[in-house]
């Protein structure tokens, strides 16, 4: 069987998306095919890297669970299960948590995680701030983060009722974020934007 190569303006599933083996990260967003390649730079890993070992050591014998980048997430509209043909949103968010053990297998999270972060490039800015944004405020993802490399702030974003996401919080290099979500854990940003 001839495999669908990722091209715009072809609708792909995810099943699709396993069969492509061309070295390059890909995701998907409602069925369309989206190159994540190069490889984030070394400020983008530096600061992720800081964000997870505050966030990871916090989570350390708590049941929610933290990933990062690559990662797989796949969104899907139903609790069901859902063959994979039929997802065709799959994200690698630079990271993430999941609360909830039945969404996660060997492949990744089936479902909205609790939190995304991701960390603007260049090249992914526009992705993340309107693309993004908008999945996972329909995919209920509870708290999205925002993370400004070069003016060293963070903006979070919180799911209200509604089902939008409420204005959001600005956190500066010398601030805290405390992060309810999770408990008691506070993100101390001097030890993220140094």
């Amino acid at each position: 069987m001839p495999q669908l190569k990722p091209t715009k303006n072809v609708h792909c599933s995810y099943a699709d998306y396993l069969t492509w083996e061309d070295g390059k990260r890909w995701e998907l967003i409602d069925g369309q095919a989206v190159c994540m390649s190069p490889a984030p730079g070394r400020q983008h890993q530096q600061i992720s890297r800081l964000l997870e070992r505050q966030i990871d050591s916090y989570l350390f014998d708590k049941s929610c669970e933290m990933y990062h980048a690559p990662f797989d997430v796949r969104f899907v509209e139903t609790k069901d299960n859902v063959a994979d043909d039929y997802i065709n949103t799959v994200v690698q968010p630079d990271i993430m948590v999941i609360c909830d053990p039945e969404k996660l297998d060997e492949r990744g999270c089936k479902g909205s995680p609790d939190l995304i972060v991701e960390i603007l490039s260049p090249s992914t800015t526009r992705m993340d701030m309107t693309v993004k944004f908008e999945l996972y405020q329909r995919y209920g993802v509870k708290e999205y983060w925002i993370v400004h490399p070069k003016d060293q702030t963070i903006l979070v974003f919180k799911l209200l009722e509604s089902g939008l996401y409420g204005v959001p919080d600005r956190y500066c290099a010398e601030d805290i974020i405390p992060v309810a979500l999770l408990g008691e854990l506070q993100v101390d940003l001097t030890q993220v934007f140094r």
